[in-house]
């Protein structure tokens, strides 16, 4: 009898460690760092070494794990697949300490073409969401050359400074409550004390229904205890506003910018059904793609991270680009 009850104490703790294994999130097993432009870089890089390139662009407060389920998809379909710390996440550093942390979009586009330079990527397929959707934009519209393919979640997110001059109707006003947050002392203070409640606020609003557990939150999260998150935040959001300067060497990209450059390279942008983040109608940014161009409403509740809610749909609009 006493042999039975621990065989069966064995069988059930065994099976309990197997359940556990099995709920387990997956994550990236190995972070590489490379120096490139004014930043050492953290990124993933899987897949074939001699297969076409993907570069996946993760948003804001997000990180690389929006793309966990996204990337075995493309690499098992033969693709090499890069997916970067943005600055101010992860283990991506500034080389020089006393550098500006500075978060305007033609800097986070430059970053990315730096990464492509320093890893020797000629060309590549640009995908991603929010300020990642942004910089993919800008790369594919000032840098065509280096863009096989396009994918952006809510499409053309080009912007500049003097637009951002022109107020919206109060609804869409509301949405953007934590850019005026931002704009004051008392939000920069409260964002750099705060930011983990705050980008668990910001996960629930600009997806509400996707039901993240805690263990996913935390997983992402992580990469916001960067010690440039804060600062590289709020400078974006002030930029926007016209509140926070750039930088001399971006000026001239940000005036291409501003004129909503064309973006010509082969393209598909994406909504989710349920985004409850600030994002544009289609309709609205449809003719600012003069290459082949498609357009994908992802049904079934799905949100602002769109990548990591409908991973499936994500990768295949990949594919698809990539044989345009």
């Amino acid at each position: 009898m006493k042999k039975l009850i621990l065989a069966a104490a064995f069988v059930f703790a065994f099976a309990g460690q197997s359940q556990a294994a099995q709920t387990e999130l997956a994550t990236f097993q190995t972070i590489k760092q490379i120096d490139a432009g004014p930043l050492n870089v953290g990124y993933v890089d899987e897949g074939p070494a001699n297969g076409p390139v993907v570069v996946l662009l993760h948003g804001w407060p997000y990180d690389i794990h929006s793309y966990v389920d996204v990337v075995p998809m493309l690499t098992k379909a033969g693709y090499r697949v890069i997916v970067p710390h943005l600055r101010g996440y992860g283990t991506t550093r500034f080389r020089d300490p006393n550098a500006v942390r500075n978060g305007e979009p033609a800097a986070l586009a430059a970053d990315t073409v730096a990464l492509m330079d320093a890893l020797k990527i000629d060309k590549a397929i640009l995908a991603g969401y929010d300020w990642g959707a942004r910089t993919a934009d800008i790369v594919a519209a000032l840098w065509p050359q280096r863009v096989k393919g396009l994918v952006s979640v809510s499409g053309y997110l080009i912007g500049s400074q003097e637009a951002g001059k022109n107020p919206l109707p109060p609804s869409a006003e509301q949405q953007w409550w934590y850019q005026f947050y931002f704009a004051t002392e008392r939000g920069r203070i409260g964002y750099e004390k705060n930011h983990r409640d705050f980008a668990k606020l910001i996960w629930q609003t600009a997806s509400p229904q996707w039901r993240f557990d805690d263990k996913t939150f935390d997983r992402s999260a992580a990469a916001l205890e960067n010690p440039d998150h804060a600062a590289i935040t709020v400078h974006n959001y002030r930029w926007r506003l016209g509140l926070a300067q750039g930088e001399a060497q971006y000026e001239a990209l940000e005036a291409r910018l501003a004129t909503f450059p064309a973006i010509t390279v082969p393209t598909i942008t994406m909504e989710g059904d349920a985004n409850g983040a600030p994002h544009p109608d289609p309709a609205s940014y449809a003719k600012r793609f003069t290459g082949k161009y498609k357009h994908q409403l992802i049904s079934g509740g799905v949100g602002h991270n769109l990548p990591q809610e409908a991973p499936r749909a994500f990768a295949d609009a990949v594919i698809a680009v990539d044989h345009f």
